[in-house]
């Protein structure tokens, strides 16, 4: 049986956080080697940016207590467990797997993947490297689903991912054989104020122009403002508005329509960054090209609160499915999504047709705009996964983008659980 075992703190001091942490792990691992549990092999640690600086001390500790792991992650503003957010403060959370040896390999820019044939793979990477969707897509290629998942470092200060050591720059993480079994799944959190349409006319950052139509009056249309005239009016309505992005041929909308249209996965939610009244264009975070289709948006708490917990059933639906999805009358209440396409990105190794499924553990990574200050309370998000997901050993960070598939998000969660047959 592959054990999962967390364990996460908050304190002052990154030793005494550890060692309260790793008391959490050696007591559930001394229960489960009664029932035979493997070899503890992998390592997953996530620090808020408080213990930044003493990152590469803490790795060693990491190693002492637990020799022959190997430890991956990354710092974030948050970091997170089952059901618990620690934003702004001292934290770390742990998580330790005995999966095989054979079916990962830990990989950096020192450490290129040369044992394994990799199927998926779990990445970090710092936000600040030069062409950096196009090494996700490097990477996605080397993997013979072209799934990854993950996130880009979040930090007030030192920048930093671990990978067997502490990296600055590039990207790094843990590439998995096929023979562990991964399901994953996005989640937005944006709500379309308007259709989607295609772009027709770009100029790298520019949209010129959407079905043949300049751009700007379309934008003002959607968000119900006559024109630019009136300040005060306008330019709080337009410093809340986002653009949903997508590839000319991926799944824009997974229900369309502009009354409560859901994004699909293939979406990717950038900042509107400026208007050019000149050319009656808009300008956008992000390079656009003629053939992508394009929605203008804004964050909806509730929206992210119904497609999270979509995305959970449908977890849920995939490992049981003979079960219903929701465990909670007042996730029930929630009514999320069905017959959703598009939101689904999953990654396994493909089970015996039928076959039930558990969960073994759980990685959660999350935007910073997000978490509990977004939904409504401490640790609010989180205890929206517990409720849907059920109570399993999980943790993550609160990224500076999101990673999944070959893409790079942003205002998204990205879940992805590691499952074994029940």
């Amino acid at each position: 049986m592959n054990s999962f075992l967390v364990g996460h703190a908050t304190h002052p001091d990154w030793r005494t956080a550890l060692a309260l942490a790793a008391a959490q792990i050696d007591g559930g691992h001394a229960q489960q080697d009664a029932s035979g549990a493997g070899p503890l092999s992998l390592g997953f640690v996530y620090i808020t940016d408080h213990y930044a600086s003493q990152a590469e001390a803490l790795l060693a500790d990491l190693r002492r207590r637990w020799p022959g792991v190997s430890w991956v992650g990354s710092v974030g503003l948050g970091v997170a467990a089952s059901g618990v957010e620690y934003f702004d403060e001292p934290a770390l959370v742990l998580m330790i797997s005995a999966l095989p040896a054979g079916r990962f390999e830990v990989f950096s820019g020192a450490r290129k993947l040369h044992r394994i044939d990799p199927f998926s793979a779990l990445v970090h990477a710092d936000p600040q490297t030069a062409d950096l969707a196009e090494l996700i897509g490097e990477m996605s290629d080397r993997t013979s689903s072209g799934y990854l998942f993950g996130g880009l470092c979040s930090s007030r200060h030192r920048q930093l991912h671990i990978a067997d050591g502490v990296w600055q720059g590039g990207l790094s993480g843990v590439a998995f054989t096929r023979d562990v079994a991964l399901v994953s799944r996005v989640t937005q959190g944006s709500q379309p104020v308007g259709p989607t349409r295609r772009i027709t006319a770009a100029d790298r950052h520019v949209v010129l122009e959407l079905d043949g139509s300049p751009a700007l009056p379309l934008l003002l249309a959607d968000l119900g403002l006559a024109n630019l005239d009136n300040p005060r009016e306008v330019l709080p309505r337009l410093r809340n508005t986002l653009v949903g992005l997508t590839d000319e041929n991926d799944t824009a909308l997974a229900l369309g329509g502009r009354d409560g249209g859901q994004f699909g996965v293939d979406t990717r939610v950038r900042h509107l960054i400026g208007l050019d009244p000149s050319r009656q264009a808009v300008a956008v975070s992000d390079q656009v090209q003629v053939g992508m289709r394009l929605a203008f948006c804004m964050r909806d708490v509730q929206a992210a609160r119904r497609d999270l917990v979509r995305v959970c059933s449908e977890i849920r639906e995939e490992l049981s499915p003979d079960t219903m999805s929701l465990p909670l009358a007042d996730a029930a209440r929630m009514q999320p999504h069905e017959g959703h396409e598009g939101g689904s990105a999953r990654a396994p190794a493909q089970p015996e047709a039928g076959a039930e499924r558990r969960i073994l553990g759980a990685l959660y990574i999350s935007c910073s705009g997000r978490g509990g200050p977004h939904f409504g309370g401490p640790s609010a998000e989180l205890k929206v996964v517990q409720h849907a997901l059920g109570d399993v050993p999980l943790v993550g960070f609160f990224a500076e983008g999101e990673i999944a598939r070959h893409h790079l998000y942003g205002y998204t969660g990205v879940l992805t659980v590691f499952t074994a047959q029940a």
